[in-house]
């Protein structure tokens, strides 16, 4: 069990280092309609384009908001190995905020960069807690943001 801080000064120079993008995804019309099949959602703005050009306000249809995960990632800023530098070896997923900017349509593109954004440590039952916040952000081809997503790890 780790003594003292397990957040190192490695660890903190790591925070705010953006990744390259990663490869892009183009978005296509049958890959939206079959993600909404797998999520048991039908929407006719993720299902029916002749339904959702004719009566909704985006002309056609658009991607779901948790669509994103099917996105390729960047590299994840800095790469850091936070297991080796601090001696946490189980994981928990924090889970995850989400904020939606742009609706994402069949032929845009979409890249991911990530970073990580903070480490915040905690005393838990089982001894130290280290908390990762890291910051997904998906842009489109015309390099406007259309996501972001913030996830937090725990390691103990």
């Amino acid at each position: 069990m780790p003594e003292g801080s397990v957040i190192t000064e490695e660890m903190r120079k790591a925070i705010g280092v953006e990744s390259p993008a990663g490869p892009e995804t183009e978005i296509e019309k049958g890959h939206i309609r079959r993600f909404a099949e797998a999520i048991g959602d039908s929407n006719i703005l993720f299902t029916d384009e002749e339904k959702a050009r004719n009566t909704t306000k985006y002309g056609g249809i658009i991607a779901p908001p948790t669509f994103f995960r099917s996105c390729t990632g960047g590299g994840g800023g800095q790469r850091i190995d936070v297991r080796a530098i601090t001696g946490l070896t189980r994981a928990l997923d924090g889970g995850s905020d989400w904020e939606y900017f742009e609706p994402v349509r069949p032929g845009d593109r979409i890249s991911v960069t990530t970073k990580i954004v903070d480490f915040q440590e905690r005393d838990g039952r089982m001894g130290k807690m280290l908390i990762t916040y890291t910051q997904s952000t998906y842009r489109n081809q015309f390099g406007k943001v259309v996501a972001t997503q913030t996830t937090s790890g725990i390691l103990y």
